[in-house]
């Protein structure tokens, strides 16, 4: 069966600018490689920085919240299949999509628990640690929480992220499928053609300004962890790049400190393959992390905290230093900066991350599998999913009226 596969964007994609990006555009390829017809249809207005979608046979479309011209459009596309990139795209879309395409699969990019961050994000503000039963009063994890439940399946990037929601909140695991990043295995010559430790010199970081937990690890870096490391390492440089640096992040460019930021960068490879370690200290945040992924793909060691390495290695080590305390993650980051065969391990620790846990054609499999299990039982897996229609029920109306009546006002 050919289907047609609507996807409503919550910004356009941009692959070189964020890991959503990245994660978006690999979901995409997935659906173009098996033929199916695809649309990406999005409230944001375009950036420079948006990848040509027509270039990978994708037709695009801007729509608007709030808009009864979206329910005419969806009549007439009939996708069978609705990806809402993340839960505020199924609050605002999701009740014209039921209403008007019923037996379109609806299923939920989640990203990251968008929840699970801002609550750490929250904890770290008032000096608090976290803890998973704080969530659980906390609306948006119930606003993101209820947007699972009125879909048929939801994609997690994490384990993690999916084991909090079977364990902690109850959801049924049909309604979950676990998506890590999608990659291509490396080949041995790409490897062969990484530069060697002994040709990479300084730290790098990379990551969207826009993203909060990265403009925090950057101030982070600057006051409390470069200070000391730099110390230790007087000749080493550290160097910031990310997408959408604001005037408050610019100003913290100090070369008299070695501490320079860049913003954004043509090729995260290739300031990521110069590099001998990556160093991205996250001290909240949620999903998996992308600069991780660029650092393993270009054969650079990462240093990070718990929360940065989170759901990416699995049982498998580390491809680097993982630690919450400033001062053991200094020592172990001038250990593995000076020490060639520590260094060489955690390079190694990192191909195997990416064999063993990110393979695309395993993963895109499932994916494809799941759909079609799904579309084949959909009656079924929703009457199965009762909380979820109840809350499509409820939500949809009082989304409905609120919608109408935003729209009305905005024509007065």
């Amino acid at each position: 069966m050919k289907q047609h596969v609507l996807v409503i964007g919550y910004v356009w994609p941009e692959p070189n600018s964020s890991a959503a990006g990245t994660r978006m555009l690999q979901l995409l390829h997935v659906f173009r490689a098996q033929n199916w017809e695809v649309t990406f249809a999005c409230p944001a207005a375009e950036s420079e920085f948006a990848v040509d979608l027509r270039q990978i046979g994708i037709a695009s479309k801007t729509i608007q919240i709030n808009d009864s011209g979206f329910d005419d459009y969806i009549q007439k596309l009939n996708p069978s299949i609705v990806l809402f990139d993340r839960f505020m795209m199924e609050e605002q879309f999701g009740w014209r999509v039921a209403e008007h395409c019923p037996n379109a699969l609806r299923i939920l990019d989640t990203e990251d628990l968008h929840s699970l961050r801002k609550a750490r994000q929250q904890a770290l503000k008032d000096g608090k640690d976290f803890h998973i039963d704080q969530l659980k009063s906390y609306n948006l994890a119930q606003r993101e929480i209820a947007s699972i439940l009125r879909c048929d399946i939801s994609l997690l990037i994490s384990e993690v992220e999916r084991d909090i929601l079977i364990n902690d909140f109850k959801i049924d695991a049909s309604l979950l499928l676990y998506i890590p990043f999608m990659l291509e295995s490396l080949s041995k010559e790409h490897i062969q053609a990484l530069p060697t430790f002994e040709a990479r010199q300084h730290f790098v970081t990379i990551g969207n300004f826009l993203h909060a937990p990265n403009r925090d690890m950057v101030l982070y870096l600057k006051k409390e962890v470069w200070p000391v490391l730099r110390k230790k390492l007087p000749k080493a440089e550290m160097h910031i790049y990310g997408s959408y640096a604001k005037q408050d992040s610019l100003q913290l460019h100090q070369p008299k400190e070695k501490f320079f930021v860049h913003g954004r960068a043509e090729s995260a490879s290739e300031v990521i393959s110069k590099a001998k370690i990556l160093l991205a200290p996250l001290r909240f945040g949620a999903g998996l992390k992308g600069k991780f992924i660029d650092g393993m793909q270009n054969g650079t060691p990462c240093v990070t905290t718990t929360v940065g390495a989170e759901g990416m290695p699995g049982n498998l080590p580390w491809n680097g230093v993982v630690s919450d305390d400033i001062e053991t993650l200094v020592n172990e980051t001038v250990e593995l900066y000076t020490d060639k065969n520590r260094w060489s391990t955690a390079q190694q620790n990192g191909f195997q991350i990416l064999s063993k846990r990110y393979q695309k054609e395993i993963f895109q499999q499932q994916l494809l599998d799941k759909i079609e299990t799904t579309q084949n039982n959909l009656t079924t897996h929703r009457t199965n999913n009762f909380f979820g229609s109840m809350l499509q029920l409820h939500t949809s109306k009082s989304t409905k009226y609120m919608s109408l009546w935003i729209e009305a006002k905005n024509k007065v």
